[in-house]
């Protein structure tokens, strides 16, 4: 009996680890090409920057990559051991299924473990780092505010516009200084230009060359073009918006003392203005915090319920192919996380307890994958 358990988890893992790499990687895929490699080609960001945006996004895809993977990994390991015969061979040794299985079902519950550690702290915190680090990339710098092709208008008193960037020049640059009603009152078009480092930090030089230019009054040119040859314009960079951190950037324990804060503050520090509320606007304000909170619990019991649900699948599919495998895994994942959508969707309509809809498939995978083993356990 150790024998074929050993065996049993090693086909396991096995697949467990190509599968979850599989997902791990088509997930980091996409979220590289939105986000970090359109830095890198358009901000000239340093490749070590890319592998350490990759290293923060990794434990935010195994959020999803680890119960997927496990799940495909059930149907193709008790799929194949089904259709080739071998586990039949193993319950005519008198070995039932349920004894055969309970190794894997105890690995599953330290994958859940593992998958609790994701959601509730590691998950969370490397999103945070990772959109700190985007947002310290995507600091407004002169090279990136002057993109060409395009009417800047984020300068205050001036519109911009560069018809091709080539590494430190630009050319055909035309600029257009506004008044505060939005009037234009000189224009200014340069064959070349460069930008040079401000005098204080939030400034930038724009030196232009072979410049010539107009003044305007309502809209009329008001002299002949002027020459000016080479002109310099000290602009001020776009103010940085600063970053809301949101709700699934938050560990469990920051959601937690994000609620009892909230309570605080509807509750005694407001004192009578808390008790003028409409109905139900507390529950209002503290329904997305819930959903979060059992949003982060409830999918760290994933990996337990694909897998019960899993491993009688699989050995009543009796194929071994993997694309049957992955095609019902992607069937299953998708009824599983369309409670978490819907969940969220609703998250903030508190009459409805939207919370209760993370716990849905739990119950519903665990309680179903228990019943098929118990009929594949009598067969």
């Amino acid at each position: 009996m150790r024998t074929l358990h050993q065996y049993l988890v090693r086909q396991t893992l096995a697949t467990v680890v190509m599968t979850v790499g599989v997902f791990t990687g088509i997930l980091l895929l996409g979220n590289v090409l939105r986000e970090v490699t359109l830095l890198l080609l358009n901000e000239q960001v340093r490749a070590v920057t890319v592998f350490k945006a990759l290293g923060l996004l990794v434990p935010y895809v195994l959020v999803f990559a680890l119960p997927m993977g496990l799940l495909t990994a059930m149907l193709l390991t008790f799929g194949r051991l089904s259709a080739e015969q071998e586990l039949n061979a193993m319950r005519g040794g008198g070995v039932s299924v349920v004894s055969l299985v309970t190794p894997v079902l105890l690995m599953a519950v330290g994958f859940s473990c593992l998958s609790g550690f994701i959601n509730l702290y590691l998950a969370p915190s490397c999103r945070m780092a990772y959109k700190d680090m985007l947002a310290e990339l995507r600091q407004v710098r002169p090279a990136t505010v002057l993109t060409a092709g395009r009417f800047v208008k984020d300068i205050p008193g001036y519109i911009i516009y560069v018809s091709k960037v080539t590494d430190a020049q630009m050319h055909d640059v035309l600029i257009s200084k506004v008044d505060k009603e939005g009037e234009v009152t000189t224009i200014l078009q340069a064959a070349r230009g460069v930008v040079e480092p401000g005098p204080e930090t939030n400034q930038f030089v724009l030196r232009l060359f072979e410049a010539r230019g107009s003044t305007l009054e309502k809209g009329v040119l008001q002299a002949m073009p002027f020459y000016a040859g080479e002109a310099e314009f000290i602009l001020d960079l776009p103010k940085q918006r600063a970053r809301s951190i949101k709700l699934n950037e938050m560990t469990f324990f920051d959601l937690l003392e994000e609620r009892r804060r909230v309570e605080q503050l509807m509750g005694g520090a407001l004192g009578l203005e808390a008790r003028l509320l409409p109905a139900g606007a507390r529950d209002k304000v503290l329904a997305p915090l819930k959903v979060q909170l059992h949003h982060q619990v409830a999918f760290s019991f994933a990996c337990l319920g694909f897998t019960l649900i899993g491993i009688p699948l699989g050995i009543r599919s009796h194929r071994k192919e993997t694309s049957v495998g992955v095609a019902v895994a992607l069937v299953l994942v998708l009824v599983y996380y369309s409670f978490f959508i819907l969940a969220d969707a609703l998250a903030t309509r508190a009459q409805w307890h939207p919370w209760l809809f993370c716990w849905i498939p739990n119950f519903l995978f665990q309680g179903m994958g228990m019943w098929l083993l118990w009929r594949v356990n009598r067969q």
